[in-house]
C-alpha cells in the first residue's frame, strides 16, 4: 500500500497489517480533538446553567468529570493500539463470538442518533449567523444546510480512516485558532457572561443536580466515546508506547471538550439558554461569525466522519454482509432522517438530554465488563486470530454468559442509581436512597466488571463455544 495521506482505506474488521499501521500519537490527537471541536459541547456546557447551578461550581464539575472520563476511553484506546483490532470486534473476547453482537448492534443504532444530534447543532446555529446576512430561516435552507453538511461527511468516512486523519490533521489547528478568538470575545466584552452567577437550590436538589451534571456532561461523556476508540487506534504502530497512545488521545478528548463546555456555561450565564443559535446570536457578529460559522461547519464533519466509519465497522462486527462503503451510506441516509427530525423537533434540548443520560444506561456496563475482561483477565493479552474463527471452534466461545450476564447485572445497577430527565429511568436508589443523586455511571462500571470478574472466576478459563449449528460469519 502506499503512504499517501489520502489512499483509501480498504480495511474492514480484520487485524491491521503492520505496514498498514503509520498513524502517529499526534494525528491521533488531532481526530478526537477534532471529534470534540462541536458545537454539542457548548450545550452541554450550558446544561449545568439550565439545571440552576453556579457558573463556578459547573465548570468544576466539567473539569473535575471529564478528567475521569476521558482516562476511561484512553484506556480504550490502548486496547486497539495493543492488538490491530477494532473495539466491536475486540468485544467477543468477554461476550463471545456473536454475544458481542448485542453491543455491536447498539453502537450501530446510537451512531444515527449522534449523527443527528451532531448536524442539529450546527444548522441552527448555521441559519442565526445566515439571518445576519438576510437569508431567512427557512425549511428549504435549513435542507440544503443539512445536505451539504451530510454529504461531505458521508464522503469522508466512507473514503475511511487516512482521509479521517488528514481531515483532522490540517483542519484542527485553524478551528483551535477560531476558538481562542471565540473565548476571548465572549470572556473579554461587557455583559456576556455573569461570573458572580450562582446555585438558586436548597441543599437536596443541588447535590442531584451536581451529580446529574457529572454523569451527563463529565464523566458520562468520556464514556459515551469508548465504543469508538479502538476502531482508530488500531492504525498506530506497534513500536508507539501504550502510555503514548494513552496521553495523546486524552489531551485530544478532554481539552477541546472541557474548554468549549467552559464557553457555553459562561455564556449561557446571561442567556439562560442552551439553545447555541441565541448563543451565537448573543456574542458574536460581523466578520466574527463567519469565523464562527467555518468551526460550526467544522464541528459535526469532524465527528460525524468518525460515526461513519465506526458504524459501518460496527454493523460489519456482527455479521452483516454489506460493504463498508454500502454501510456508510446507509448510515448517512438514516442520520439524515434522524437530522431532519431533530430540526423540526417541538422541543430538542429536553429529548437530547433524556437521550444523552440514556446512553449511559448501556455504556456504562459495557465499559465495565469490557474493562474487566481485557486489563484484568486476560493482562491485556488476546489471542487475535480466535477472535475470528467461528462460534464453534473459538476459545471465546458463541455467548460468554459471564459477559453478558455482568452487563446485565450492571444494566440494572445503572437504572438503580440513575436519576435523569427520563421518568421511567428514574431508579429507586437514586430518588428514594440518594435524594436524586445520579451516580449510574460508577454503578454500571462498578458492577459490570465486579460481577464479570466474579463469574469468571467461578466458570471454565475460556468461555465454551455453544453449538447452535451452520457456519460461522
Amino acid at each position: 500500500m502506499t503512504n499517501s495521506e489520502l489512499r483509501a482505506d480498504i480495511h474492514s474488521i480484520e487485524p491491521i497489517p503492520d505496514a498498514d499501521r503509520d498513524s502517529t500519537g499526534p494525528q491521533q490527537m488531532w481526530i478526537w480533538a477534532g471529534a470534540n471541536i462541536a458545537p454539542v459541547n457548548w450545550a452541554l456546557g450550558a446544561l449545568g446553567i439550565i439545571l440552576k447551578l453556579g457558573l463556578w461550581e459547573t465548570i468544576a464539575v466539567i473539569v473535575i468529570g471529564n478528567a475521569a472520563g476521558s482516562a476511561i476511553f484512553a484506556a480504550f484506546t490502548v486496547m486497539g493500539h495493543k492488538t490491530g483490532v477494532n473495539q466491536m470486534v475486540l468485544a467477543r473476547s468477554a461476550f463471545g463470538r456473536r454475544g458481542a453482537y448485542l453491543p455491536s448492534l447498539l453502537m450501530f443504532l446510537m451512531t444515527l442518533g449522534w449523527i443527528g444530534v451532531n448536524t442539529y447543532f450546527p444548522v441552527k446555529i448555521s441559519m442565526a449567523i445566515l439571518g445576519q446576512f438576510g437569508i431567512a430561516d427557512s425549511w428549504f435552507a435549513n435542507l440544503v444546510v443539512i445536505t451539504i453538511v451530510m454529504v461531505t461527511q458521508v464522503v469522508i468516512g466512507t473514503y475511511g480512516f487516512y482521509a479521517i486523519r488528514t481531515f483532522e490533521k490540517y483542519t484542527v489547528p485553524v478551528t483551535v485558532v477560531i476558538m481562542v478568538l471565540m473565548s476571548v470575545l465572549a470572556w473579554s466584552q461587557p455583559g456576556v457572561v455573569n461570573w458572580n452567577h450562582t446555585t438558586s437550590l436548597p441543599p437536596g436538589p443541588h447535590l442531584a443536580m451536581l451529580s446529574l451534571l457529572m454523569t451527563a456532561v463529565g464523566v458520562g461523556w468520556g464514556i459515551s466515546w469508548v465504543t469508538w476508540a479502538s476502531d482508530y487506534s488500531r492504525f498506530v504502530p506497534r513500536s508507539t508506547s501504550s502510555k503514548a497512545v494513552f496521553w495523546y488521545s486524552y489531551v485530544g478528548m478532554f481539552v477541546p471538550s472541557v474548554w468549549l463546555a467552559i464557553l457555553g456555561a459562561t455564556i449561557a450565564s446571561v442567556t439562560l439558554d442552551t439553545d447555541p443559535a441565541k448563543m451565537v446570536s448573543a456574542v458574536f457578529g460581523g466578520v466574527a461569525s463567519i469565523l464562527v460559522l467555518l468551526l460550526v461547519l467544522h464541528g459535526p464533519i469532524a465527528t460525524n466522519i468518525l460515526n461513519v466509519y465506526s458504524s459501518a465497522l460496527a454493523a460489519l462486527s456482527m455479521g452483516v454482509r454489506f460493504s463498508r462503503t454500502a454501510l456508510a451510506l446507509i448510515v448517512g441516509i438514516a442520520g439524515y432522517a434522524v437530522t431532519v427530525y431533530f430540526i423540526f423537533a417541538p422541543s430538542f434540548a429536553k429529548a437530547f438530554d433524556n437521550w444523552l443520560i440514556s446512553l449511559l444506561m448501556w455504556m456504562s456496563p459495557y465499559a465495565g465488563v469490557v474493562l474487566a475482561d481485557f486489563f484484568v483477565r486476560r493482562k491485556s493479552q488476546i489471542d487475535i486470530a480466535e477472535l475470528y474463527k467461528s462460534p464453534e471452534t473459538s476459545i471465546y466461545g458463541d455467548i460468554n454468559w459471564s459477559g453478558m450476564i455482568a452487563f446485565f447485572a450492571g444494566l440494572i445497577a445503572t437504572w438503580l442509581f440513575q436519576d435523569g430527565l427520563v421518568p421511567a429511568l428514574q431508579g429507586p436508589i437514586s430518588i428514594n436512597l440518594l435524594g436524586g443523586a445520579d451516580l449510574s455511571w460508577l454503578a454500571g462500571i462498578v458492577v459490570g466488571g465486579g460481577v464479570y470478574l466474579a463469574l469468571s472466576r467461578r466458570l471454565a478459563p475460556e468461555p465454551m463455544a455453544i453449538p447452535v449449528g451452520g457456519p460461522g460469519e
